[in-house]
């Protein structure tokens, strides 16, 4: 009797040490928590991050999602500073960081990344981040984001109305002269489909009308820093070519994702979009047509560039403890088996070069032409800068809808550059 009496105390004890050994452990676990903008990248952002848990269970990564553009993502995270609820991670738009920076960081909102690359081996950004993508993430010299996703605009492509029309999928026009009049052969067609879809009028951002204009090899911004410089030819070509691809191709100003569902029920012959609409394409499509890609028309071949949307991972955590597990977290999803889990769920193009490796991404590329075509435009890339000062979501929205305008023919292209270049500057000054 008396050693059963001894025994189930002395067992008791044991489990209430052993209780009170690993509460420690569990108090260290930290939980950061990420904002993004698109409900439908959920997908490929949880994967990243269940990888992550996977490699570091001190760390527990929850998610808050935008509100399905950068833009209106950039306004969420502006309230959440005024209310204090940030998020620790921040996915901000390339084009906004800058803003994000002057709204936050001299309130200490968002923290500076210099010091913990620092803290990593000599040669970590030479061996992860190309220098054209890794300046984007720079604000005055100082890093304050590190990239997730890369993209370059690029066509979605209906192989099967290509061929109806008369063209050949495999060899594309490159010039926008060749596609618009493909367009216009694929909106002749019996069954009414759309001959092409460019939905620059009602883009959640500004993306799509600065490769009209910097892809002629000119500026958006003037040398002044204040005012524009799309106020003379390359604007009027700009918007002329916009309208052309209603009048000429075929287009139906539609909303950008009900275009998306038009396409991928066979309804147009090619579609702009970022190449993060791979993935979704592929499995939408199935095997109702051939899906191709093809790269953005260039005009001016020698000096013509594209704009490099996507976004960027900025630390706006205010607990130390929650910084270091941010930083942690950021290095892992812009590394090189982050990239291969975002790439291969979305389609975006890496912002890590060593994800390029044929162990990661490089068979896969091989293996895989329309991923790929992002890539082969490499060398147009160019930085998607924002506008000076903190109005950079409310000049889109105004420009926007002039663009709309154009394209109907409520007005001119004149009239409406017009519009344009008084509106956008005198929001910058602002």
């Amino acid at each position: 009797m008396s050693s059963h009496a001894v025994t189930r105390p002395l067992t008791a004890l044991a489990g209430l040490t052993a209780t009170l050994l690993a509460a420690p452990a569990m108090a260290d676990k930290v939980t950061i928590e990420v904002l993004q903008a698109f409900p439908g990248h959920a997908h490929f952002h949880e994967a990243v991050a269940k990888e992550f848990m996977a490699q570091n269970p001190d760390i527990e990564v929850k998610f808050r999602i935008g509100n399905g553009s950068y833009d209106e993502t950039h306004q969420v995270m502006l309230r959440a500073a005024m209310t204090n609820r940030m998020p620790d991670v921040y996915h901000s738009g390339y084009h906004l960081l800058p803003e994000v920076v002057t709204h936050l960081a001299e309130k200490g909102k968002v923290i500076p990344l210099d010091s913990y690359i620092a803290a990593e081996a000599p040669d970590f950004v030479e061996k992860n981040y190309a220098p054209s993508l890794f300046s984007q993430w720079q604000v005055d010299g100082t890093t304050w984001g590190i990239g997730f996703n890369a993209s370059t605009p690029i066509f979605f492509v209906n192989g099967d109305l290509v061929r109806k029309a008369g063209g050949d999928p495999e060899a594309l026009p490159d010039t926008w002269d060749g596609l618009i009049d493909l367009a216009g052969r694929i909106s002749a067609l019996e069954g009414d489909a759309d001959g092409m879809a460019f939905d620059i009028h009602s883009w959640p951002d500004d993306w799509l009308w600065r490769a009209l204009i910097i892809e002629q090899g000119a500026k958006i911004m003037a040398e002044d820093g204040q005012t524009v410089a799309f106020d003379d030819a390359h604007g009027v070509k700009a918007l002329t070519l916009a309208k052309r691809m209603v009048d000429e191709g075929g287009m139906a100003l539609r909303d950008y994702e009900q275009s998306r569902q038009q396409f991928a029920a066979g309804q147009i012959g090619f579609i702009m979009a970022s190449p993060n609409s791979n993935r979704s394409f592929a499995d939408l499509v199935g095997d109702k047509f051939e899906l191709r890609t093809t790269t953005y028309p260039v005009s001016n071949k020698e000096t013509g560039r594209i704009p490099t949307g996507g976004n960027a991972m900025m630390i706006t955590a205010q607990d130390k403890a929650k910084q270091d597990a941010a930083w942690k977290y950021i290095k892992f999803a812009s590394g090189p088996k982050g990239q291969e889990i975002a790439v291969l769920g979305s389609g975006y193009k890496p912002t890590n070069i060593a994800a390029l490796a044929p162990d990661l991404l490089g068979k896969f590329y091989a293996e895989n032409p329309n991923f790929n075509t992002t890539n082969l435009q490499i060398d147009r890339a160019a930085a998607w800068e924002g506008y000076p000062g903190t109005n950079g979501v409310e000049i889109w929205r105004a420009q926007r809808k002039i663009i709309g305008e154009v394209m109907t023919g409520a007005q001119s292209v004149e009239a409406g550059l017009a519009a344009m270049v008084e509106t956008t500057n005198r929001l910058i000054a602002k």
